[in-house]
Order: structure tokens, then C-alpha cells, then sequence
């Protein structure tokens, strides 16, 4: 009556918090160190495949179901119901024959959604009958090696299953009001909820066949939760028993592995059912090696160590399971077992991956002697080092016992013939070799991999495993000088023929380098091998390589060039930059990197000389130059050449180059005409004229300290730039050119000064060779008049309704540039800023704000000496108002 009458909303949003409570207190009983399922399912399904044909058996619903499930009286519902199980059992399927694996999946996911479909019609007792059906799938072991992956789905839908039974159960005692608490007893819970709860149970029961009616019930037995406080504690011992009358050991085996997952997942504190599963197991594993397996074995054509295997997965979470938390004298209770089976090496497997790593490094020679006695008749030793091999990886084994771990694990790998086998087991005990022992060791195992892996080019199907072995020992090995002192680590990189393997373990390897080299090294083994490794990652780039992926590869070597260092020795180092441009020519990002490392080399120089440069270091300061000369033209990006033909002009005028400044300078003036109207910024195109005002403005500043060339005339570079910009095709609605010739006049009225603003160490500038010359100053004032005059014209263009805004910009910032820089005593340039300031106002688009700012600024400037002249401006410069 109760859920009648709630509000369908508000009961949802209750389910919903308190589904949320529910799952926060189910995962409450495991820690994060406890590997969950899923991230073995996936592992299964892959490892666990067949190319043999399957089948599998569809449920055919029937009309009598659908009839049934709107019966009105409760006794004929039930009657109909038990008659729709029954019929179910006698026959109502389709097998289908010949599958392929996939489709096999696919009919899996089908009866999945189906199961889901069937719920949320409420048509319950169809999606029982599609679980047993499911469930019986577990008992056909025809395909033998794809078992392990059809329990894998199979419980998919059982773990479904089960969660929509206990959320219907669950929502039945939920009101409007409240839900049940985080931690709720049977008390809590309403007499319906139970009686649907122990009808589902009932239904179950009468399941004929064992198998189902095992996994159906373990599916939903975290609904005991409803009905009695130790309803889980009594099921999980006899559900334990129920696997005793499983005659398939192989079924057996993962039945006990659900019940442990489903235990594990609802009550983790119930360690003794699940040791009593465990223990349950040992007394029943010799019938692994029964004559009806071995029968089975032969009808199939499957060999003892293919069999074997399919045992581990089962086997391994069983084993997690019990030794989860479980104290050390249970553990070791279970080697005594172990050793009592005989030191069965698929049992042995299981524990070794089972068991804390810390548990069994500790005993690692008692383990080792178990290996020994092992039978290896289906399941070789050498799978077992790798168990321990991985544990060893994670825990530490006593230091006494290190040495002979190694030799006896090694004894058997490098004796395997098989490369498959072999290189798995190496990757591993690489690792244990690295953490505990020296080079010499480690070039030992380099040189035994090296000699399994080259006949017959083993090497290229076991790519994966040798850059394990490589990520391996660059991690332990930060010392790269050590590293490359490893007779055999070059060599084991020659395996990698691959070139995009290949490649991917220089990248591996430059990045630790970058990550873990503190200090700049000039160690010519270093540097060779990194050469090395570098020119391999610059070769693999072509014309199809991804703009992220060289722009990764030039990160790296860049990397390593910040890192090479001779000190003093700086012609031995523009050596190594001369070698590095031949090698790395493709990567404009390096060859930037070494412009601009170069450049630097040439202002150490002059830092170590004080700036004062003898014979030699003139020359080498002039080698330096000449190779950023060089290599500029080569880059593509436009503006990087422009920034640095600047950059580069710029350290040379430091270390008294003239003349190859001179040509610097030239060459990017020369370049501002090829500026496109759109570049390419980050993948995006965009205008470029922001981009040239703002290198312009950087270049003016530049050119203040450039000296007149002899033979070129008075500003010669200056009005180089002016034709340039002058010649330059602008946007029609830009005004950057105007903006431009703003700041060259800037740079005149800079030019104009009898000492300049700011000066080059022993470079004389203009200043000093004109002296203030009035030739100079009366070309200089020529150049002041053309720029204005340009400025003023393009002022006039602007003389329209949808350019006043800009008109009134463009004036006042004029009318500025001449406050802050023009002589307003010269009575022209005075009614010229009178003029520019009514322009501004004109047709009220100035902002009033700034306007009155900029009065108020002349008029407490005019205050100060020597600019009285500015009383008078600021009586002719009226503020209008918006009427």
C-alpha cells in the first residue's frame, strides 16, 4: 500500500542514495590491495581463445509464459510459473551449432540484454529461465581451452542477475519516507520483501540439474542479507559442499572460484568458508591426473600442458582470495599442503602468484628447492621462476640469499630453447637483476638475451618483452655513463630492426636521460651513444610523420643538446653544434635550439673576456655568427627566421660585429615583404599583421644603437625599413601600418637626442659619430616630416561614417606620440597637435574620460621647468561636450 501510494520520483531518488550507501559499504571488506575481478576478466578473454566451432543453447519463449504473467489469482500464478520451469527443463530451446568464437560472444551479450529486457517488462520468470539456461553452458567443456572465457561471460550474466534480484528486493522496502539504513538487520526489513526474497530462493531450489541451481543461488546470495542475520554464514558451507558433487575437476574448479568471488564480495569476513573451499580443492586436485581427464583429453587431441594452464585462473583467485590478510601460519600451512601433493607445479604456480610478494621473497630458496622437485610433465619449471621472478620484482629477498636466487633462476632460463619462453622469463628476472646487482651482471644477462633472441631473428616477435628489458634497465641505471658502459646495452638495441619500435625505445631512453641528468656532461661515451640514439629518432621522420610527433622528437633531442657542456672548451663545443646541425636538419625545432645555443656560446665569450676580445676570440665570436648566418635561411617559419636574424644581429653588435650585424639586420628587411596575410599559429590560421608590429617595434628599438655604415649614408637602415613598410600590401581595414610609422618616429625623436637612451659596450652609436651634427638632424627631420605626412593622409582616408571610431582613436594616439616626444615650441608641430586634438572630437566619438586625463596631465607637466609652452597648448585644447 505503501509503494502504491509514494511518489515514483521521490522513491527513485531514495533507491538511487541508498544503492550508492550499498556500494560504498560492499567494497568496505577488501582494501585496495586486494586485485579485483574485472582486472583479470579482460586477461582471460585474451589469453583464452579457440578457433574450434561452439554452441550454445537459445531460449525459445513461449506462449503460456505470457498468458501466465497476467494470471490474477495468486494460486494459479504460482501453478503457472512452476509450469513454465518445467517446460523450460523439457525442451524449450534451440541449440545453435558452429559457431565461431565471436559469434559465440555475441550470442552471449544477446542473451545479456535479453536477461535486462525481460527484467524491466517484469517478466521474471523469463529472465530465470534465460539464467538457468546460461548456467547449464557452464558444464559443457566440448571446446576445453575456451572454458576459462565462457566462465568469464556466463557470470557476467550471473553478476547481473543477482544484482537486479537483490535491487528489486531492496526497493520493496523502501517508502516515500525512508530507505533502510547502511547497515540493516532482517528487522529492518518488511514481511513482503521477505517473502519475495524467500520465493526467489524457493524457485531456485527447485532447479533440477546441480550446476545451475549452484551458480543461480550463488549469484543471489547476498540476498540472505534480508532474511536472517547468518543466512550468508550458513549458505557459503554448503554451497561449498554442493562443488563436492561436480565430477569435472576442471568445472569444479571455477565453480569454487565464483563462490570465493561472490563471497569475497559480500562477506570477506567469512575466511573460514572460504579456507574450507580452499582446503576442499586440495583433497579433490588428483583427480586432475584421472584416467576420465585423460580420456577427455585424448577425445579432444588437447596435451597435458596445453590443459594445465586453463586450470590458473581459477586457481589463482581462489588462492587470492584465501591468502588475502591471512596470517603467516596459514600461508605456511599451505606450502605443508603443497609439499604433501607433491610439489605439483600448476598448485606451486598458484601460490607463488597468490601469495604477498613479501611472503615469498622471504622464503625464495625454500621455493626455489619446492621448484626443484617439481614434476614438470605439463607445466614447465621455467613458468614457475617467472612466479617467482615477479615477486621477487616487488619484495626483496634476504641479501645472503640474492647471489644464489640469480644462479639457480638462471641456471634453468637460459638452458629454455624456446625464444617465446625464454624472453619471458629473462624480462622478468632482468629486473630483480638490475635492483640487486652491478653492470657486470647486468651485461651478462644483456649478452645471454642477445644469444637466444638472434638466431633466426627471434627478436621480432618478442619486440614487447625487449622493451620491457630497456625500460627495465634505463630505470635502475640514471648513471648513463655507466649505462653506456655496458659492453652489450648498444648491441641489444641493434634487436630493435623495427623502425618504429626502434624508435619508440630511443624516446624511452632519451627521456630518462632528460629526467635524470643533473649536471651538463662532455663524457664522449655519452655523447656517442646519445648521438646515436638521437639520429635514429631524426631519420624515422618523413613526410607522413605527425606535426605532435616530431614536435615530441624535437623536445628530446633538444633535451640532450641543453645537456652537453665542454666548459671552457668553447670551440670544441661549436664543434659538437657544427655535428649536431648535420645530423639533426630535418627538425627545424633543433636547429632553432642550436641558433640559439650558438648565440649564447658567443655571449659567454665575451662575458669570459670581459668584452674585450683578442685575436682569437674576435675570430671564434665571428665563427658563431657565421654559422647562425648559415642556418637561418633554412628554417621554414617565417617569423622565427625574422626573430632571429633580430636575435642573432643583436649578439653580434654585442661583441663588436658590425658588419655581420649589418648583414643581419639586411637580411630581415629584406624578409618582412614575404610575410604572408595568414600564418599558421598552433594548427590555426590566423592574420599575421600583430604579429609584424610587434617584431617592428622590436626591430626600431634594435636600430637606435645600429651605427650609420660608411658607404651607405646617414640612416641607411632606417629608410631600408620605411621603403619596406611603405611597399607593404596591408589589410584594407587595418591600421597597423600607421601604428608602425608611429613608433618610427618614436625612433627618430630617440635619434634626435644628443645621447641616446641606452648604448652597446663598445659599440659607438650614432650619437657619438655625428655629435649631434646638424646634417643628421636635418635628415632626421626630413624622415619626421615624410612619416607624419603618411600618417596624416591615412587620417584623411578615415574621414567616413564607419571610420570616425578609428579616425578618433588614431588622432588622439598621434596627438600623445607628439606630447611625449615632439618639441611643441616649434609653433607648426604645436597647431598640428591643436589640430589633432579637434580631429579626436570632431564627431564624438572620443571617450570623454581619457580626454580629460590627457588635459590634466599637460596641465601639471606645463608646471614643471622649461615647459611653460605647455600652458598656452593646453588654453587651445577645448574638452566638447556630447551635445
Amino acid at each position: 500500500m505503501f509503494a502504491a501510494t509514494a511518489d515514483p520520483a521521490a522513491t527513485a531518488a531514495v533507491t538511487d542514495g541508498s544503492r550508492k550507501k550499498r556500494d560504498r559499504e560492499d567494497t568496505s571488506g577488501v582494501g585496495p590491495d586486494f586485485e579485483p575481478w574485472a582486472s583479470k576478466r579482460d586477461e582471460i578473454l585474451v589469453r583464452h581463445t579457440t578457433t574450434e566451432k561452439l554452441s550454445i543453447n537459445l531460449f525459445m519463449g513461449s506462449e503460456r509464459g505470457r498468458a501466465g504473467a497476467v494470471a490474477s489469482a495468486a494460486s494459479e500464478k504460482v501453478r503457472t510459473r512452476l509450469e513454465e520451469l518445467d517446460d523450460f527443463e523439457e525442451g524449450s530451446q534451440k541449440e545453435l551449432l558452429n559457431l565461431t568464437q565471436q559469434d559465440y560472444v555475441n550470442r552471449i551479450e544477446e542473451l545479456n540484454q535479453s536477461l535486462k529486457d525481460a527484467w524491466a517488462s517484469d517478466q521474471k520468470v523469463k529472465a530465470l529461465k534465460i539464467v538457468i539456461q546460461c548456467s547449464k553452458l557452464l558444464s559443457d567443456t566440448s571446446v576445453i581451452q575456451f572454458y576459462p572465457s565462457k566462465f568469464v561471460l556466463i557470470t557476467d550474466i550471473l553478476d547481473t542477475f543477482g544484482k537486479l534480484v537483490y535491487e528489486r528486493i531492496f526497493s520493496m522496502c523502501v517508502d516515500h519516507r525512508s530507505a533502510l539504513p547502511d547497515h540493516f538487520s532482517p528487522e529492518n526489513v518488511n514481511d513482503t520483501a521477505k517473502e519475495t526474497c524467500l520465493n526467489w530462493f524457493f524457485k531456485i531450489a527447485s532447479i533440477r540439474e546441480l550446476i545451475p541451481r549452484f551458480y543461480v543461488e550463488a549469484s543471489i546470495l547476498k540476498c540472505n542479507k534480508f532474511l536472517s542475520k547468518t543466512g550468508i554464514s550458513e549458505c557459503l558451507p554448503r554451497l561449498t559442499c554442493m562443488v563436492r558433487g561436480i565430477g569435472d575437476p576442471l568445472v569444479a574448479v571455477y565453480a569454487r572460484a565464483y563462490l570465493c568471488r561472490v563471497g569475497m564480495e559480500v562477506a570477506p569476513h567469512l575466511k573460514e568458508s572460504l579456507n574450507k573451499n580452499f582446503f576442499d580443492f586440495l583433497l579433490t586436485f588428483k583427480q586432475i591426473h584421472g584416467d576420465t581427464v585423460q580420456n577427455q583429453l585424448v577425445v579432444q587431441g588437447v596435451e597435458l600442458p596445453s590443459y594445465l594452464p586453463l586450470y590458473s585462473p581459477a586457481m589463482d583467485w581462489i588462492f587470492q582470495c584465501v591468502s588475502y590478510h591471512a596470517p603467516e601460519t596459514l600461508l605456511t600451512e599451505m606450502m605443508e599442503r603443497c609439499k604433501k601433493l607433491g610439489n605439483n607445479a600448476l598448485l606451486l604456480n598458484s601460490v607463488m602468484s597468490a601469495f604477498r610478494a613479501e611472503f615469498v621473497a622471504t622464503r625464495s630458496m625454500d621455493f626455489i628447492g619446492m621448484i626443484k622437485e617439481c614434476d614438470e610433465s605439463g607445466f614447465p619449471k621455467h613458468l614457475l621462476f617467472r612466479s617467482l621472478g615477479l615477486n621477487l620484482a616487488l619484495a626483496d629477498p634476504p641479501e645472503g640469499d640474492r647471489l644464489a636466487i640469480l644462479s639457480e633462476a638462471w641456471k634453468v632460463i637460459t638452458k629454455l630453447k624456446n625464444p617465446q619462453d625464454y624472453i619471458n622469463c629473462a624480462e622478468v628476472w632482468v629486473e630483480y637483476t638490475c635492483k640487486h646487482f652491478t653492470k657486470r651482471e647486468i651485461n651478462t644477462v644483456l649478452a645471454d638475451v642477445i644469444k637466444h633472441m638472434t638466431p633466426d631473428r627471434a627478436f621480432e616477435d618478442s619486440y614487447p618483452q625487449l622493451q620491457s628489458i630497456i625500460k627495465k634497465v634505463i630505470a635502475h641505471f640514471h648513471d648513463f655513463s655507466v649505462l653506456f658502459s655496458v659492453e652489450k646495452f648498444l648491441p641489444f638495441l641493434d634487436m630493435f630492426q623495427k623502425e618504429s619500435v626502434r624508435v619508440e625505445v630511443c624516446k624511452c631512453i632519451m627521456d630518462i636521460f632528460i629526467k635524470h641528468q643533473q649536471e651538463p656532461t662532455k663524457d664522449p661515451v655519452i655523447l656517442n651513444a646519445l648521438l646515436h640514439v638521437c639520429k635514429t629518432m631524426h631519420d624515422s621522420v618523413n613526410a607522413l610523420t605527425l606535426e605532435d610527433e616530431k614536435r615530441m622528437l624535437a623536445c628530446l633531442i633538444n633535451g640532450f643538446i641543453k645537456m652537453v657542456s665542454f666548459g671552457r672548451d668553447f670551440e670544441q663545443q661549436l664543434s659538437f653544434y657544427v655535428e649536431a646541425r648535420s645530423l639533426f636538419c630535418n627538425l627545424e625545432p633543433v636547429l632553432v635550439q642550436l641558433i640559439h645555443s650558438v648565440n649564447r656560446l658567443a655571449m659567454e665569450t665575451r662575458k669570459v673576456m670581459k668584452g674585450s676580445h683578442s685575436r682569437k676570440t674576435a675570430a671564434f665570436v665571428r665563427a658563431c655568427v657565421a654559422y647562425c648566418f648559415i642556418t637561418i635561411p633554412s628554417l621554414g617559419g617565417i617569423f622565427t627566421r625574422l626573430n632571429l636574424y633580430l636575435h642573432s644581429g643583436q649578439v653580434a653588435l654585442a661583441n663588436q660585429c658590425l658588419s655581420q650585424a649589418d648583414a643581419f639586420f639586411k637580411a630581415a628587411i629584406s624578409l618582412v615583404p614575404e610575410v604572408p596575410k595568414m600564418i599558421n599559429v598552433d594548427g590555426k590560421m590566423r592574420p599575421s599583421e600583430s604579429f609584424l608590429l610587434e617584431f617592428l617595434c622590436n626591430f626600431f628599438s634594435t636600430l637606435l644603437i645600429v651605427p650609420d655604415h660608411p658607404e651607405h649614408g646617414v640612416l641607411f637602415l632606417v629608410r631600408e625599413l620605411l621603403n619596406v613598410i611603405q611597399d607593404y600590401t596591408w589589410e584594407d581595414n587595418s591600421d597597423d601600418k600607421i601604428r608602425i610609422y608611429t613608433c618610427v618616429l618614436h625612433l627618430l625623436s630617440a635619434m634626435s637626442q644628443e645621447t641616446y637612451l641606452y648604448h652597446v659596450d663598445k659599440v659607438d652609436s650614432n650619437d657619438s659619430l655625428y655629435g649631434g651634427d646638424s646634417k643628421f638632424l636635418a635628415e632626421n627631420n626630413k624622415l619626421c616630416e615624410t612619416v607624419m605626412a603618411q600618417i596624416l593622409e591615412h587620417l584623411k582616408t578615415l574621414a567616413k561614417d564607419e571610420a570616425l571610431k578609428r579616425q578618433s582613436l588614431l588622432g588622439l594616439s598621434f596627438f600623445n606620440s607628439i606630447l611625449a616626444h615632439g618639441d611643441l615650441r616649434n609653433n607648426r608641430l604645436n597647431q598640428l597637435s591643436v589640430n589633432l586634438w579637434h580631429l579626436a572630437q570632431r564627431h564624438g566619438c572620443a571617450d570623454t574620460r581619457t580626454m580629460v586625463k590627457t588635459l590634466e596631465y599637460i596641465k601639471k607637466q606645463s608646471k614643471q621647468t622649461d615647459m611653460g609652452h605647455l600652458t598656452e597648448l593646453a588654453l587651445r585644447l577645448p574638452l566638447q561636450t556630447r551635445t
